[in-house]
């Protein structure tokens, strides 16, 4: 108890407001000097803070174990930054493909209560870049990201400010909770916020995205070749639960190289939607042959993640697709004829579905939660109960039996932890978010990717969560921005360049 209060006390509660404020300039900073002085302080401060909260608990057992170890680790881990800086300073784009490379990939690291899923590689990846950015800038230099005609947008000014909330609002938070906020900052929000401040700065060039492109699909089939090595083989990696669960369920579900079945569909409807876009768009038949093989791989995939939500979102992303490419009631109807093929699927097998239990069954339980999340909010609907206390403050008011306790949607769990002070900040960044990447994205693929892409992944986050958790939320954004302003991207999508799939076994 004394670790816990000292750990929720007034020096972390400032740490976190002053956390929030160097991400919030580094967000809307218009001078690169200014920009990298707070770079460096988030990356000095932030790590001290997330420390000092989870100094006491299971993820870092391995450190008070081995701390030589360790030590010798972080030390490895630094000089494989300074040297991936250095290759970014000199080629920019590098940049970009290391990022899109290590979006996915999650090390599980073993601890006393259980493994944790850190985005290490990712974490790398953006401390270089932060490195190349700031370093240079401070010593008066043209570096990565540099840009005196940037100017920070609406989408800046919401993002900093839901970040500035979220801080501020964690300090009347529970100790618990508040602790759940600091990890929120440290593992996330922190060094995302730094991921979309260089990718936005960052020239996407045709060359590059054909790249990224190929990153995606190749990583796809690979995880897919996983997914279908786990359905063969009946065992599932990276998740003893989901082993577990498996011997419940009258079908096996897969889930990769990923923790979570509903992440690995996540992943594969998003990269299902870039690789969608080529076949909308004049390319060689031989290419859209290729891309249509890869299609059905993975779809094959998706069905074996039985991830609904996934599901979802992608048919969601592909009707953006459609009604931006052609008109909007096509694309209705493409969709309509979607629904009535999974309603009949759906009329034919309820029990598959979960329609024997009701609206539980057919979202993992999740109704129950949902409602409870609800009535947290009719309690407190002006401030909430507190950054990151939604699972306490289910638990203390509802006292469920069961054992999921997270609302797995990201607008309720806002809502109930935040208020209308969150939930209208939060409805405004999805909304300034959306516009922005659809407004003149229809003669552009690479836009009409991103931008349904990012509308798939909203989607997905109000029927599973993580939006500003999940490192493609900000890659999307700071993709899709850099190139709605660019100044004289005129893209002509009859003659942009192809982009050639790499075929990968599985």
């Amino acid at each position: 108890m004394i670790v816990l209060a000292a750990a929720s006390g007034p020096l972390p509660k400032v740490g976190i407001v002053l956390v929030s404020f160097l991400a919030a300039t580094v967000l809307l900073a218009r001078d690169d000097r200014a920009r990298a002085v707070a770079i460096l302080g988030a990356l000095v401060v932030s790590p001290p803070l997330l420390l000092a909260t989870i100094w006491h608990s299971s993820k870092l057992s391995f450190v008070h174990r081995h701390p030589l170890e360790a030590v010798a680790l972080a030390a490895a881990a630094l000089v494989v930054v300074v040297v991936l800086a250095v290759a970014i300073f000199r080629r920019p784009a590098l940049l970009g493909a290391l990022a899109v490379l290590a979006l996915p990939f999650r090390i599980s690291i073993g601890t006393a209560g259980g493994t944790s899923n850190l985005l290490i590689p990712l974490y790398l990846v953006v401390g270089a870049g932060s490195l190349a950015a700031a370093v240079p800038a401070l010593r008066g230099r043209s570096g990565l990201g540099s840009d005196s005609e940037h100017e920070p947008g609406w989408l800046e000014r919401l993002l900093a400010l839901y970040l500035v909330l979220y801080a501020v609002q964690a300090t009347y938070a529970p100790a618990a909770s508040f602790q759940d906020a600091v990890q929120n900052f440290g593992f996330f929000y922190v060094p995302f916020t730094l991921l979309y401040s260089v990718l936005v700065r960052l020239q996407w060039t045709p060359r590059l995205l054909r790249t990224c492109l190929q990153i995606i699909a190749v990583l796809a089939v690979v995880f897919a070749g996983v997914g279908f090595i786990e359905y063969a083989t009946k065992t599932t990696f990276l998740s003893s639960k989901l082993a577990q669960q498996n011997q419940l369920y009258v079908y096996f579900v897969v889930n990769s190289v990923f923790f979570d079945p509903n992440i690995f569909g996540r992943f594969l409807a998003l990269a299902m939607v870039a690789l969608a876009t080529l076949l909308l768009y004049e390319r060689p038949a031989r290419e859209q042959v290729a891309v249509s093989i890869v299609l059905v791989v993975l779809w094959a995939a998706l069905v074996l993640s039985f991830s609904r939500a996934s599901m979802i979102a992608l048919l969601v992303g592909l009707a953006v697709l459609a009604a931006n490419k052609w008109r909007l009631t096509r694309a209705l109807v493409a969709v309509a004829v979607v629904v009535v093929v999974g309603a009949a699927a759906v009329a034919i097998s309820p029990n598959t579905f979960g329609l024997n239990q009701g609206f539980n069954g057919v979202s993992a339980g999740r109704g129950s939660v949902l409602s409870g999340g609800l009535r947290l909010f009719r309690d407190r609907p002006l401030w909430g109960f507190g950054s990151g206390s939604f699972q306490d403050a289910y638990q203390a008011h509802h006292l469920s039996s069961g054992t999921l306790t997270a609302s797995h949607t990201t607008a309720v769990t806002i809502a109930a932890e935040q208020g209308l002070i969150g939930e209208l900040a939060y409805l405004a960044l999805v909304l300034v978010a959306i516009v922005g990447l659809l407004r003149g994205a229809r003669a552009d693929p690479a836009r009409a990717a991103v931008a349904a892409a990012f509308v798939a992944l909203v989607v997905h986050t109000e029927l599973y969560a993580d939006f500003l958790e999940d490192p493609f939320t900000w890659a999307l954004l700071g993709i899709g921005f850099s190139l709605a302003r660019a100044p004289d991207r005129v893209p002509d999508p009859a003659t942009a360049p192809a982009v050639r799939v790499a075929a990968v076994p599985a």
